[in-house]
């Protein structure tokens, strides 16, 4: 029926309520599970993740499947996600208790693994992050911060070439040691 499609099962103001708690559910429980959950999907995260979006679906429209139902729950989540990063970027107390902060896993090249075990994080898979980015030793960081999007930032070690450096003063040495050979033939 028509009606069915359009007329939700339950009031406006519980379908506006249930995504709003949800959401703030969502958000803590995000939060708790640390920053690698956001920045460095396995595949094992993603299963979870859409798990738990069809775990919190009743929760979010009850029994109620209208268009209208669903289009004012959704609005819920968008206009309180809205506030919510608006509230945190005018706030900073509120974007760090939201967001939380760096984490800084390895200075000087030594790795920090108090904060690594804090993160969730095995050294053997922080030393494949590093190795990805291009860093093979851990001398050549000089920093490594787990930041709070999930993303990590490597700062390399100032007075060590860079990669691309590198080969190119290992080329440089091989065309050296060949003019050498020219100017001075074996006799």
């Amino acid at each position: 029926m028509v009606s069915d499609l359009w007329i939700p099962d339950i009031s406006i103001l519980e379908k506006i309520v249930r995504p709003i708690l949800v959401y703030f559910f969502l958000l803590i429980a995000l939060r708790l599970g640390g920053k690698r959950e956001l920045g460095q999907l396995t595949g094992f995260d993603l299963v979870v993740l859409l798990m738990l979006s069809n775990a919190v679906q009743n929760a979010i429209i009850g029994n109620d499947n209208s268009v209208t139902g669903g289009l004012i729950g959704a609005t819920a989540l968008l206009m309180t996600n809205y506030w919510v990063v608006r509230l945190a970027h005018r706030y900073p107390r509120i974007e760090r208790l939201v967001e939380g902060r760096p984490a800084l896993l390895l200075l000087d090249g030594q790795i920090k693994t108090e904060n690594l075990d804090k993160e969730l994080i095995s050294e053997a898979e922080f030393r494949t992050v590093l190795r990805r980015q291009g860093f093979e030793d851990l001398a050549e960081v000089k920093a490594a911060i787990l930041e709070t999007s999930g993303s990590l930032t490597v700062e390399r070690e100032t007075d060590l070439p860079t990669p691309v450096e590198a080969e190119l003063l290992r080329r440089l040495e091989h065309i050296e040691q060949q003019l050498q050979r020219l100017s001075h033939p074996l006799t």
